[in-house]
């Protein structure tokens, strides 16, 4: 992925860098905003910008955003039809199965979406993602609302996973296992290094 001289009115302006294979990127900012606007462009959400963003030919991506309200709000399907609707599979065992995985067992795959906890959307999310099977992942705070156990699973998942990555978060643990390149952004790109997060610390602690 290529990312040209980005600008978002009022956030960041003239943002460039590429994503090379095997990268895990972790993004940090003093402001939430300009994270969260940054990965709405590159998923392709938000237009209104100026710049460039190109997407390699056999790259697929995915992506979990911060607020996914959107796709549980007045939503009356189960569990079952709500992630049936992001696969051509109609086996109910099938869908099931995925919902299993993210610790919806029996009687809760029926449970409407639209009455899903913070913690329950981000879990149908991150199966919805897996179920895409995209090699890119873009991922603004996935540890929202997550309870430990399930942070833990996510960053088992996060380490193996053998595509690339750009994610957010405040979870030390997943900076420290997950991201192999560290960027920071505010009013523009201050800082960008093939490191770990140990290492960015270190670094920056001795500034």
């Amino acid at each position: 992925m290529f990312v040209n001289n980005l600008t978002k009115k009022g956030l960041f302006e003239n943002v460039s860098f590429v994503v090379r294979p095997d990268d895990k990127i972790a993004v940090l900012s003093d402001n939430s905003n300009v994270v969260t606007a940054l990965f709405d462009i590159l998923a392709g959400r938000d237009t209104q910008y100026s710049g460039e963003v190109k997407w390699g030919k056999t790259i697929s991506y995915s992506y979990l955003p911060q607020n996914h309200n959107e796709f549980f709000d007045n939503c009356e399907l189960s569990l079952v039809d709500w992630i049936g609707q992001f696969t051509k599979e109609t086996d109910a065992t099938f869908l099931r199965s995925w919902l299993g995985r993210m610790l919806f067992s029996g009687e809760e795959a029926d449970k409407k979406a639209k009455v899903l906890s913070g913690g329950e959307k981000v879990r149908c999310m991150l199966a919805r993602m897996m179920l895409k099977g995209a090699n890119f992942l873009l991922m603004d705070e996935p540890t929202n609302h997550l309870d430990l156990e399930s942070i833990t699973a996510l960053n088992k998942g996060m380490e193996r996973f053998d595509g690339c990555m750009i994610f957010s978060t405040h979870d030390e643990e997943i900076m420290s296992t997950v991201a192999n390149r560290i960027i920071r952004i505010n009013s523009s790109l201050e800082y960008d290094k093939n490191i770990d997060y140990e290492t960015y610390l270190e670094t920056n602690l001795k500034r």
